[in-house]
């Protein structure tokens, strides 16, 4: 017995409600239908469907047959489609996630570079802070800076990330640079992110709860404050970028940083590597240097 012809006769059945019409739209013979019925339910073990000389109808196991069957076959299906997409140039729709803020500044580049090489894909990028589901918003692929949590997307790394404790020239002439974790407490701080703040010295791990002058959700507002002189605050390495590079804010507690974090792109493991995908991560690791270190 062929087992996915088995089962495509079978869903076929159950769709149409009966075996003759089952067998046109196979182009099989009624008997060869009834033998791949029959061959499916012995090797199950169990009873399938209901016949009678006006009906077909489901049993309770048919029914919960039925509902795997056809994922099996839609994963079949998914998995010749993107064998023979992968000869051929990738099109249609490309949807893409990412945090706001690295989004606008690295992934939109990304977008326009990999738009421009695949004339035949049209585009989408997405912006938002908060973790969404891929499979239930269709989204293709995402990027993502963290530890990854969710053990049913296909992850590879295409960077790192530093977490940073940044102040100003002017401010840390004026309040001294602190020199430890427990220094903070001591300092006007901005918050961002979460709290508390966590470093790494040789006695472990140290946690630090700083009373922030300023706090907001917003990256740039904290960054704007911090370059005026307003304390000390902890953002990801990519956010302080350019104002490190203009020597507007410095590193303080260098030594103290936790691990870098990951950045990834991820795509969900119920979907193949389409053409399309697989083209837009090697466009990622070809244009892009995400090691914010």
């Amino acid at each position: 017995m062929d087992r996915l012809e088995a089962m495509q006769v079978f869903v076929t059945v159950a769709d149409l409600s009966g075996f003759a019409p089952a067998a046109r739209k196979r182009r099989l013979s009624p008997s060869a239908v009834t033998r791949l019925i029959a061959s499916l339910e012995e090797h199950l073990g169990a009873r399938l469907l209901q016949r009678t000389t006006r009906s077909v109808t489901l049993t309770d196991v048919g029914r919960r047959y039925l509902e795997r069957a056809r994922r099996i076959l839609a994963d079949v299906e998914e998995a010749d489609s993107s064998a023979q997409e992968e000869r051929t140039r990738p099109s249609g729709r490309l949807v893409v996630s990412a945090p706001v803020g690295f989004g606008r500044l690295h992934v939109g580049p990304v977008m326009s570079a990999y738009l421009k090489r695949y004339p035949d894909v049209t585009g989408e990028l997405r912006l938002s802070d908060h973790l969404i589901n891929l499979v239930e918003d269709a989204v293709d692929v995402a990027v993502r800076i963290g530890h990854l949590a969710d053990s049913s997307l296909v992850a590879r790394q295409v960077g790192e990330m530093r977490r940073i404790v940044v102040a100003s020239p002017d401010y840390l002439k004026r309040h001294g640079e602190p020199k430890t974790p427990d220094d903070l407490l001591a300092h006007q701080t901005i918050q961002f992110g979460p709290t508390p703040w966590r470093f790494v010295r040789d006695t472990g791990d140290v946690e630090v709860t700083p009373s922030p002058r300023f706090s907001s959700n917003s990256a740039d507002a904290v960054l704007q404050y911090a370059e005026q002189g307003g304390g000390v605050t902890r953002v990801l390495a990519y956010q302080a970028a350019d104002l490190l590079k203009r020597g507007k804010l410095k590193i303080v507690l260098a030594k103290y940083e936790q691990p870098k974090l990951p950045v990834h792109v991820v795509y969900p493991t119920s979907r193949l590597l389409s053409a399309k995908v697989r083209t837009f991560i090697d466009v990622v690791v070809e244009t892009t240097d995400w090691k914010f270190g």
